[in-house]
């Protein structure tokens, strides 16, 4: 049974950094993507990065360009989502992630962690 449990969220001043990090397990990763989408009250969930488990590569939505970096661990079987110069509007749930494929749209994951509460004051 695949299992990700997500940790690292928190409260913190804008300017800031914080790391997230999911754990995955249950399954044989080296064919799936693990990507951070996140949901802001009142809106859709949103793609933040993905990274392909066997290669390490990696994308990132335009919005987080240059701030955001998705990576992950295999000996871990952990993914990290390193955010730096957070902004108010980064205040999400975050969530991380199973699927297939190396998709943008959230409709194609099928496993999901529980999500994290991120928010970020001005």
């Amino acid at each position: 049974q695949v299992q990700l449990v997500e940790s690292g969220g928190g409260l913190v001043q804008a300017g800031s950094s914080l790391r997230l990090s999911c754990a995955a397990s249950g399954r044989n990763f080296s064919m799936y993507t693990i990507s951070w989408f996140r949901q802001a009250p009142g809106k859709d969930r949103e793609f933040v990065a993905r990274v392909q488990w066997s290669s390490g590569a990696t994308d990132h939505a335009d919005s987080v360009k240059g701030r955001f970096a998705i990576s992950r661990d295999k000996d871990k079987n952990t993914a990290y989502l390193q955010m730096n110069s957070l902004k108010p509007e980064d205040t999400a749930v975050y969530y991380c992630a199973l699927g297939a494929l190396p998709s943008t749209y959230s409709r194609n994951y099928h496993y999901w962690g529980q999500g994290t509460q991120v928010t970020v004051s001005s």
